[in-house]
């Protein structure tokens, strides 16, 4: 018997051994076949939806972190790793979409990874995506067609019954894999098993909070400024490092500091002046670039009346419609970028005047977008239109659509009433130091899990920062972050 069992397990390793020179992909292989789906959700191509970059920027961290853990030597377990993107509508992948407009989005992917297995791994993703695998099969069949060193080693695929598994003590991969896939993250656990990390986290972050608040509050003082934002989810000690650059900007240029009363300080990618009048200080530029920015703020003020009267013009054309511009779903543009795109708009609306009645669409809200086809509702209520958009088309689109238009303005208007509400109930009601959500988690999301967390209260969020959110992880500065949709 023991013959036997010697026999077979030579056979069962040489089994093994082949398949793991047929699954192996390194680092740089596993690199290579995710080309596509890094293609199809890199943040750099969704600058003009900032809610849905963010949301890539976070996922595609975690996903690098699990992709680094598969690659470490002596790694037996890790924990599954739950991601979100928006995805690009590439050719490839919208090959199968029958409605053209739709082709040109991007639509939303989950899905959970819990394999150790690299390649199995980016067989996962791509799948998940519906991207071609065709590329990866392919270096797996180049593996296979090597030969091999050892000509005795018996390569045929075999499936064991489950008694060598019992009998052996050696685990059943297929078993493993089906208990794996049947693994979801639920909240009680999560908390417990990350709970510690994030305090720690969070009372080593205490003293740049303070910092960073004692920082906010003195250059806004001095500056007279209406706020200081971030547009970016940065570190506190990112954002620390900031404000104590334009620090010490105001004692080697205070004069010209002082042209930016009254007005928004942003820290961002570039340097310049907002469509919507507030200070974008690019955190890659030098000094000398933000002082001579400051400077420039008073040859701002023409370009700014004209903006204002241009949309007025537009809105007048438009049946008093009125033209806004939402920094939380629109993309950060210089008020030059903003100014001529707005004016093309208008150019094409003179050409062709809209036969639409002065006031009609008074009360109503529209801005425009430069990465859409085709023209929208969006669930706050304002109009989503091209700037592409035809003169005629667009003339029926706001006529028919309307009504609908201003439900869900008024519906916006009541839900956010109620979020805020919850929100402070929440907080109070989980002893939260702070809870706040994603810019890509809507009202209605955090309304039910605000009223989740009020009826059913979790453990270990006593004095926590909370973010709702899309994912489940831990921030650099101890903030947790669940899924709104968190499993109970």
């Amino acid at each position: 018997m023991f013959g036997c069992y010697r026999a077979s397990s030579r056979l069962c390793w040489g089994n093994q051994k082949h398949l793991l020179q047929a699954r192996y992909l390194s680092g740089a292989d596993a690199i290579n076949a995710l080309r596509p789906f890094y293609f199809a959700v890199h943040p750099d191509f969704f600058g003009q939806h900032p809610r849905e970059r963010e949301i890539n920027e976070n996922s595609l961290k975690r996903l690098n972190g699990y992709l680094e853990s598969l690659q470490k030597p002596g790694l037996r377990s890790h924990k599954p790793a739950q991601l979100t993107f928006y995805v690009r509508e590439t050719e490839q992948n919208a090959v199968n979409i029958q409605d053209p407009a739709r082709a040109l989005e991007f639509r939303t992917v989950s899905f959970t990874l819990h394999t150790r297995d690299l390649r199995r791994t980016v067989l996962d993703i791509l799948n998940s995506c519906s991207l071609s695998t065709d590329h990866v099969q392919d270096i797996g069949a180049s593996m296979e067609s090597q030969p091999q060193k050892d000509p005795h080693t018996f390569y045929r695929p075999i499936k064991w019954d489950k008694t060598y598994y019992t009998f052996t003590g050696f685990k059943d991969p297929e078993e493993e894999l089906e208990q794996a896939q049947r693994v979801e993250t639920t909240i009680s656990p999560w908390l417990e098993n990350n709970h510690d990390e994030a305090l720690k986290k969070l009372h080593s972050s205490l003293p740049l909070r303070e910092e960073l608040e004692r920082l906010k509050q003195e250059l806004s003082r001095e500056l007279h400024l209406s706020d200081v934002r971030w547009q970016r989810s940065w570190g506190i000690a990112h954002r620390c490092s900031q404000l104590q650059s334009l620090s010490r900007l105001t004692q080697q240029s205070p004069e010209s500091l002082k042209m930016a009363k009254g007005r928004t300080v942003i820290f961002t990618d570039c340097t310049g002046l907002s469509a919507t009048g507030h200070v974008m200080l690019g955190t890659m530029d030098v000094h000398h670039h933000w002082t001579e920015l400051f400077e420039r703020l008073p040859s701002y003020y023409q370009l700014e009346r004209k903006l204002q009267y241009l949309q007025e013009r537009v809105s007048l054309i438009l049946g008093g419609i009125e033209m806004v511009y939402i920094e939380e779903l629109q993309p950060m543009l210089t008020i030059e970028e903003y100014y001529a795109t707005l004016n093309a708009f208008y150019n094409k609306l003179l050409n062709r005047r809209a036969l639409i009645h002065p006031r009609s669409l008074r009360g109503l809200q529209m801005i425009l977008d430069n990465d859409r086809f085709v023209p929208r509702v969006h669930e706050m209520g304002h109009f989503n239109i091209p700037t592409t958009c035809d003169s005629a088309a667009l003339q029926w689109f706001l006529l028919t659509h309307a009504g609908k238009a201003r439900e869900k303005l008024k519906r916006n208007d009541e839900l956010k009433i109620v979020e805020r509400e919850l929100t402070k109930a929440c907080q109070t009601r989980s002893s939260l130091s702070r809870l706040y959500k994603e810019p890509s988690v809507t009202r209605v999301q955090m309304i039910e899990c605000c009223r989740r967390l009020i009826e059913e209260p979790l453990p270990y969020l006593s004095n926590m920062h909370l973010c709702i959110s899309h994912y489940y992880s831990v921030l650099q500065d101890g903030d947790l972050c669940i899924p709104w949709n968190y499993k109970s």
